[in-house]
């Protein structure tokens, strides 16, 4: 049984992002509306950009666990270009990555302890079974 360090992370994230969805994680209304963050200038243009997310905060919970939504807001934020002055990093926005949370709760993938968010055995196994679908083929 392989695992999610043996499985290229772009794959697994797609396959996941393909599970995740067809198992019915709800996806919010203002997703098709909203930047995800201050230094973006443009909503997301990737219709499955929700259960991407989900899936990449799900593997960096098993990856890093106990993990808050403040790391994962400077995981996810980027440099804003500026033409004169020198580029800074700006964190991501946080209620994509609460939301995504509390679906993943809803899920039983994730739980939240005092130290933050971290992987239940369900999650894990369902990480894990995604790898080794993704190795296999």
């Amino acid at each position: 049984m392989a695992n999610i360090f043996e499985a290229d992370a772009q794959k697994l994230i797609d396959s996941a992002a393909l599970k995740l969805k067809e198992s019915g994680i709800p996806k919010p209304e203002y997703i098709a509306y909203v930047k995800t963050g201050a230094a973006k200038e443009r909503v997301p243009q990737d219709e499955n950009f929700w259960y991407i997310r989900c899936a990449s905060i799900l593997r960096q919970v098993y990856l890093n666990g106990p993990i808050g939504i403040s790391k994962l807001r400077t995981k996810y934020g980027t440099n804003r270009v500026h033409v004169v002055r020198r580029h800074h990093h700006y964190r991501s926005g946080g209620s994509i990555i609460k939301d995504a949370f509390d679906a993943l709760e809803k899920k039983g993938y994730v739980k939240t302890t005092k130290q933050g968010r971290v992987i239940t055995s369900a999650g894990r196994s369902f990480l894990d079974k995604v790898s080794n679908d993704t190795l296999k083929g």
